[in-house]
């Protein structure tokens, strides 16, 4: 049984991993670490290589060509091949022929409190590699073949510890797990080519989910949905529900607004696994009202926070998905308490708009905004605000608490008016020391997205964001800097790459504001800048190359929307279902 063809990709931009599973296959070992073999790296406790696989020949490495779709990862050579298929979330599969495969430690080094320890299970005869660094265990179970070779078992200090599966024309095949203390021996119930078909459906079925309107105009469309459906784990650790990972390469996490523009790409037809998107922050919000900065399997942080665009994502969501109406109520107490942190916690004395601490709370770490002072009173954060209080009258309205909903409907009028009195200079917006009361302008994209407001702005205010806002504009997108500010840096991070969430954002400002041509252009760029670079983190604005993580959930999640956007706008005939790995 062979499964069909799916979207091609590179292991070293995009892991090669499965829904649910806490760990991948790839080369990447950290931040612009690279290894030239692939590795088993669990994200359970951090990012942890765990073993390495080495393709093998005549008693040494050899070099081979590795293929990666959805449902299978391959290593060619013109001796032989090696397949890996996952079977479940926590066990892959791998089977080889006239190609052996070598199977290591990725760290030599154990001492009492680090590295690996490599022993034989007398009870299975299975090969077990514990590892302090994720506090998990990973059993090799021999399902054909012979292991020809054992190395270190049973070794204490620093030594090399693997097992070398036979290259001879005789096929083998073993079980990798990764668990806890213990489990019952491994049982094969499916052949490998049964189990490489049920990965391959499982993942048909996400993408007829996420993406049902996709057609030959959307070429990216499957690819972007496997960055979501890879980067998908089960919950464990601090991570209570099914959880989109940033990625499966360093950037391992959830942060509290990048959560937001993954659940809207699932929205439309995966609501369940949407609505846990979004809540999976809130369930971590503190006493004051606070979330965290980021949600990792064993790691919250709350030195900072992230912008408040929950309102605006759920009024998004409400348009893509009913809500019953005791999630509706769970989702209106959290929101008010995010919003009441911002209005007690982050409003000077005397003060109607609030404040960052820092670029971080932004989102835009080290935009040019923050350069002069960090603690500002900026447009973006109170037009975030504005939109959420509206969000909060119209829950509340719904929600039949008719007084809370004149208070958020004040709340939210009085913060636009003073907004505009007090930040809006000259023609353009500045930011305003919380302390000092100085003000400043940058060329920055930031500085323009008070364009979120749309209809709430006065014509001329709109009109003159969109201008500034198509001066970003470059053949591939919007620069976060303008290209020309002597700030600019082309590997800047918020100071000129493009970004994603600040595409999705412009865009639907720049649409709901009626300036529907240049929201269809910035739409039209960067879909094919994701078409042809793929999901990166950001982008260089003047070339289009990806930059830092090649495989980041908001970027892919923010092409389906777009594109998803796009159809819906534009219909043509959608590509039959399960033809979405083709």
């Amino acid at each position: 049984m062979t499964a069909p063809p799916g979207p091609a990709f590179s292991v070293r931009d995009i892991p090669f991993s499965y829904y649910g599973s806490w760990f991948d296959i790839s080369p990447v070992l950290a931040e612009r670490v690279y290894s030239d073999d692939l590795h088993l790296v669990s994200h359970q406790t951090a990012m942890h290589p765990i073993l390495s696989l080495i393709p093998w020949h005549g008693g040494a490495r050899i070099e081979t060509t590795v293929l990666a779709s959805p449902h299978r990862l391959v290593w060619q050579h013109d001796t032989g091949s090696i397949e890996l298929a996952y079977e479940q979330a926590d066990t892959v599969r791998i089977r080889g022929k006239n190609l052996g495969l070598r199977i290591r430690a990725a760290i030599e080094a154990l001492t009492p409190f680090a590295g690996t320890y490599f022993y034989r299970d007398p009870v299975d005869k299975s090969f077990i590699f514990t590892v302090y660094g994720t506090g998990r265990r990973y059993r090799i179970t021999p399902l054909a073949g012979a292991v020809i070779d054992v190395v270190g078992e049973q070794s204490v200090g620093s030594h090399e510890r693997a097992l070398t599966l036979t290259a001879d024309d005789a096929a083998w095949e073993v079980a990798i797990e990764e668990f806890e203390s213990s489990r019952a021996a491994y049982n094969a119930r499916s052949s490998f080519d049964d189990i490489v078909w049920a990965a391959q459906e499982n993942f048909a079925n996400f993408v007829d989910a996420v993406a049902p309107w996709r057609t030959e105009n959307t070429p990216a469309a499957a690819l972007a949905a496997y960055v979501l459906w890879s980067a998908t784990v089960l919950p464990a650790g601090f991570i209570g529900r099914p959880a989109v990972l940033m990625s499966k390469h360093w950037m391992d996490k959830v942060w509290s607004w990048d959560h937001c523009f993954n659940a809207l790409a699932l929205a439309g037809g995966l609501p369940d696994l949407a609505w846990d998107q979004f809540q999976l922050v809130f369930d971590h919000q503190d006493d004051v009202g606070g979330l965290p900065d980021s949600i990792a399997h064993s790691e919250i942080l709350y030195n900072f926070v992230k912008p408040p665009i929950h309102g605006w994502a759920l009024q998004k969501l409400r348009q893509c998905q009913h809500v019953e109406p005791v999630e509706l109520l769970r989702a209106y107490r959290g929101l008010a308490k995010w919003t009441n942190y911002w209005l007690v916690m982050r409003r000077a004395p005397g003060h109607t708009l609030c404040h960052y601490h820092h670029g971080n709370d932004s989102g835009w770490d080290n935009a040019t905004t923050f350069d002069a002072e960090r603690v500002v009173e900026t447009s973006d954060l109170a037009s975030f605000l504005v939109l959420q209080t509206q969000q909060l009258a119209d829950l509340a309205t719904g929600l039949g608490l008719l007084t809370d909903a004149d208070h958020w409907a004040d709340v939210s009028d009085k913060m636009c008016a003073v907004m505009l009195a007090q930040l809006w200079v000259a023609g353009k917006f500045v930011a305003r020391g919380a302390e000092s009361g100085l003000t400043y302008s940058s060329s920055s994209l930031l500085d323009l997205m008070a364009i979120v407001l749309g209809p709430k702005l006065p014509d001329d205010v709109r009109a003159a964001l969109a201008r500034s806002i198509e001066s970003h504009l470059t053949v591939h997108g919007l620069a976060t800097e303008l290209v020309s500010s002597p700030e600019y840096r082309s590997d800047g991070y918020w100071r000129g790459p493009i970004w994603a969430p600040s595409t999705i954002l412009v865009e639907d400002g720049l649409r709901r504001s009626g300036f529907v041509a240049l929201a269809d252009e910035i739409s039209g760029r960067f879909r094919a800048l994701c078409e042809r670079s793929g999901f990166a983190e950001n982008f260089d604005a003047e070339t289009g190359i990806g930059l830092r993580d090649h495989a980041y959930t908001w970027t892919a999640s923010s092409y389906l929307i777009l594109a998803a956007a796009h159809a819906q706008r534009h219909p043509t005939t959608a590509v039959p279902a399960h033809a979405a790995s083709q």
